[in-house]
């Protein structure tokens, strides 16, 4: 949740502070509005949507008291909270509460479960006015902030007309449309509450398939039944479905027989399987290492949360475990968009084997032992097919009756998944980057050079530099390059001096969200040098450049990111400058890639012209337009028509 809430000291800064509001401030342990807000921004930006944990059953619990997150004075025991402003008859009172001493005891009774206090939470009263106003004036000013939806924490403790009249109140969005509501219904069959009563509000979590799939992973052979309607379990429809969540991967909140990324084998087969079926609205967890059910996220002295650092194998470091990055899990979430709306098709499951099809559109197998080598109906077109788990590594080949022959040999990741119009070719991970698209085809420049290519102009020239890319929402790619300073004399470390940079002025590509980042970043970009950001180079919401930007692009025309520059397919990222070409050896200069950080590795085995000589980078020839790849030698470079 991103509002204010207490700070607990005994146990030390626990995580489930945040679920006790002090106000509806957006000042918490995860920061200010500001900072929220602009996270909000730059997740819009690049096709990210955010929605708000919000926590609005209940207050701060009996017995706190001092000030907030955010430094609003509270005090519990006195239901007064000046920062929203609540105060005693804001909440239910004792006569409205059946049980003996005012908590919740019986969860066979509705007015006690809705009418009483949450584990002496201080529970307010929705069905008045002035509350429902606060709470609607919250979520409003959310969605003015940029946030889509909302999570209802503790909705099975809240009257469902109350729940109604709230969301009524809550304006639709900027772009048009309602927002996202999905409601915390923690039903197992064994109360007064049923998941039913809230499905008319939007989806309903439904606890009971963290359970279903953990059996189902332990035993192939109940795979078939991870949707039970006879134990009463949401409708598709409705379910709002994971494997684990914050609450019962700590066996809080209908915790219990259920796979965490404490058994990350399992896990990754829970998470793929759930995003393969066809049940339910998918929900994908990413956690940090805990060792004790209250411990908070990783953090600093001061304990504010460590930054999620990323390894260079893709990996988080800081303590956070990130399975949102594991393949069997952030690859299938292609999967997952790429077959919406289908039915479930070809069902084998045997000896401890699952596959099927999503109509005609994608095929999944899962092997239990690691292994599986069969020949599978994939009810597919024929042709040959990316395998998405593996960053096709693996090609699939379905023929003309649509058989294919399925290899299983990681007993890892036991998992694979291709789906019709997918990538074909292996680049890293999928998703688009920069408001790029991620389940688009993906075609390869030809390694060949133009054989016409003549010398490099004298003085100023237009140059393109295009290097091929698979990125995730959230990466960019820039460049470095320039000269070797072991092949020039008087090359400094800084730009405007160093005989080994080459001056650039960046070309005009366009406006809007799309180029926000490219334009903000070029602004003050004059070298093409290997020391990243340059003197009065311009940042971008506070995020400073890594050398000279390039932005994504596509060959689908009227998408973003279209220019005729590419004709080759998603995930290009261009450079486009004019360059002092005198400036270069003989027309030629190095560079290198680099995305988030992370430097592309070591060049070899480059073909394309004859330059000046050997390097670990990229070759490229002032004038013309050069297109490279990520980590490969492969090139082109060609007159620019």
């Amino acid at each position: 949740p991103p509002n204010e809430h207490v700070v607990v000291t005994q146990p030390m800064r626990p995580w489930w502070e945040r679920y006790q509001p002090v106000s509806y401030k957006l000042h918490s342990r995860g920061g200010t509005e500001a900072e929220f807000k602009d996270m909000v921004t730059r997740c819009k930006n690049v096709g990210v949507r955010v929605y708000v944990d919000s926590v609005v059953n209940h207050m701060a619990g009996l017995g706190r008291q001092g000030s907030g997150s955010g430094g609003t004075s509270f005090n519990s025991d006195n239901f007064d909270f000046p920062g929203v402003p609540f105060r005693r008859e804001h909440f239910n009172s004792r006569d409205k509460c059946p049980s003996h001493d005012g908590n919740i005891n019986n969860y066979g009774d509705p007015n006690n479960v809705r009418n009483c206090f949450l584990v002496g939470l201080t529970d307010l009263d929705q069905s008045q006015e002035y509350v429902r106003t606060k709470i609607a004036e919250f979520y409003n000013h959310c969605i003015d902030v940029g946030v889509a939806g909302f999570r209802i924490d503790a909705a099975k403790h809240m009257w469902p007309g109350d729940i109604k009249a709230i969301q009524d109140k809550t304006k639709d969005l900027p772009e048009g449309g309602r927002p996202f509501f999905y409601h915390e219904v923690i039903d197992q069959n064994d109360g007064a509450i049923k998941v039913g009563e809230y499905t008319p509000l939007g989806y309903v979590t439904e606890f009971r398939y963290c359970q279903k799939i953990a059996e189902g992973i332990r035993n192939f052979g109940m795979l078939h039944g991870v949707y039970d309607p006879g134990w009463g379990m949401t409708d598709s429809a409705h379910a709002f479905v994971f494997v684990d969540n914050h609450d019962n991967q700590r066996g809080h909140g209908g915790g219990g027989n259920l796979i965490t990324h404490k058994h990350p084998r399992d896990y990754k087969m829970a998470v793929a399987f759930t995003l393969a079926y066809n049940y339910g609205f998918t929900r994908v967890m990413s956690s940090y290492y805990f060792q004790s059910s209250d411990q908070g996220p990783p953090h600093n002295g001061d304990y504010s949360a460590k930054d999620v650092t990323i390894n260079a194998d893709g990996s988080c470091g800081n303590g956070w475990v990130c399975e949102h990055r594991w393949n069997p899990i952030g690859n299938m979430v292609a999967f997952r968009n790429a077959v919406a709306g289908t039915g479930v098709d070809n069902w084998r499951n045997e000896n401890e084997e699952v596959s099927f099809s999503r109509g005609q559109k994608g095929f999944f197998a899962m092997a239990k032992s690691g292994h599986m080598d069969r020949t599978l109906h994939t009810g597919l077109p024929a042709g040959e097919y990316c395998e998405l788990v593996s960053d096709c590594k693996k090609k699939i080949t379905v023929d003309g009756s649509g058989n294919a022959h399925i290899v299983i040999d990681n007993s890892a990741e036991p998992v694979i998944a291709f789906i019709v119009g997918g990538p074909t070719g292996s680049t890293g991970s999928f998703g688009g980057g920069s408001s790029g698209s991620g389940s688009q085809s993906v075609t390869s420049a030809p390694a060949t050079p133009v054989p016409s290519v003549g010398p490099a102009p004298e003085g100023w020239a237009r140059t393109v530099i295009m290097i091929e890319r698979q990125t995730m929402p959230g990466q960019d790619l820039f460049i470095r390059g320039g000269i070797d300073h072991n092949h020039r004399q008087g090359c400094t470390t800084q730009a405007s001096t160093s005989a080994c940079a080459i001056p650039i002025k960046t070309l005009h590509l366009g406006t809007g969200s799309h180029y926000a980042q490219y334009n903000a970043w070029s602004t003050g970009d004059h070298y093409l040098d290997w020391y990243g950001m340059e003197t009065g180079q311009h940042s971008y919401h506070g995020h400073s450049p890594s050398g000279t930007p390039a932005v994504w692009t596509t060959n689908v025309e009227g998408a973003a990111g279209y220019t005729p520059l590419n004709t080759y397919g998603q995930h290009y990222w261009l450079i486009d400058v004019q360059m002092d070409c005198s400036r270069t050896e003989n027309g030629w200069f190095e560079l290198k890639a680099l995305v988030n950080g992370q430097w592309e590795g070591n060049i070899g085995g480059q073909t394309c012209g004859t330059p000046p000589y050997s390097s670990q980078n990229h070759w490229a020839k002032c004038g013309f337009k050069n297109v490279f790849h990520f980590n490969s030698g492969r090139c082109q470079i060609s007159d620019l028509s």
